[in-house]
């Protein structure tokens, strides 16, 4: 009869955030479209003058599409007639490996709210930090993680006078990204500092 036994080897690293990505966007409402329109050209002007007065380059800000809803297209609509006609909606998508300074812009909102843009209330969770380096720490964390299962082994074959062998299988396991600070609200994606996280499963035999 063969003996092994099986463990389990924990790595963590700390890693930053290297990328940012902010998904802005506002609203116009009005009662006509032409002017709508040159409102919210008026106010894309503004967003973007913002972004590159806090030194953005022209290459990281994209204006995505916008969207025009006329509620008296609506047949169910339920807002009186005294109520806006159209509803604007504009995206500008901002993405920069400076994380430092998307953070920066996100918090300065208020300067845009002050002269006059109006955010998308549904737009939850509009700026993402995002790790794109995982494939480069992966080697010396998965070296770390089976150390971590040697050890293991090694405590279990001293428990019953046994020795470890060689590995009889392993399995990496998940590659997982968390915030650092693991509180009851956090998430991963609004965090810059993360930790990544792999438990590997490795089975040595016992001689």
């Amino acid at each position: 009869m063969t003996n092994f036994v099986t463990v389990k080897g924990l790595a963590e690293q700390d890693v930053r955030a290297d990328l940012g990505v902010w998904d802005i966007k506002y609203v116009v409402t009005g009662n006509d479209l032409a002017t709508a329109q040159a409102q919210m050209e008026s106010q894309q002007k503004i967003v973007v003058e913002f972004l590159q007065n806090l030194g953005f380059k022209e290459s990281e800000i994209a204006i995505k599409r916008s969207e025009t809803n006329d509620l008296m297209a609506n047949p169910y609509r339920s807002e009186p007639a005294g109520s806006a006609r159209y509803i604007l909606t504009q995206s500008i998508q901002l993405t920069s490996n400076n994380v430092d300074l998307v953070e920066k812009a996100v918090n300065s909102t208020g300067s845009l709210i002050s002269k006059g843009i109006v955010f998308d209330s549904n737009n939850y969770n509009p700026v993402s930090y995002i790790f794109t380096k995982i494939n480069d720490i992966k080697p010396q964390m998965l070296e770390k993680a089976t150390k971590n299962a040697e050890l293991a082994a090694k405590e279990f074959a001293k428990s019953s006078n046994s020795k470890v062998g060689k590995i009889r299988n392993a399995n990496q396991g998940v590659f997982s990204i968390l915030p650092r600070e693991q509180t009851a609200n956090a998430m991963e994606l609004n965090s810059i500092e993360k930790k990544v996280r792999v438990v590997s499963t490795v089975e040595y035999y016992l001689d």
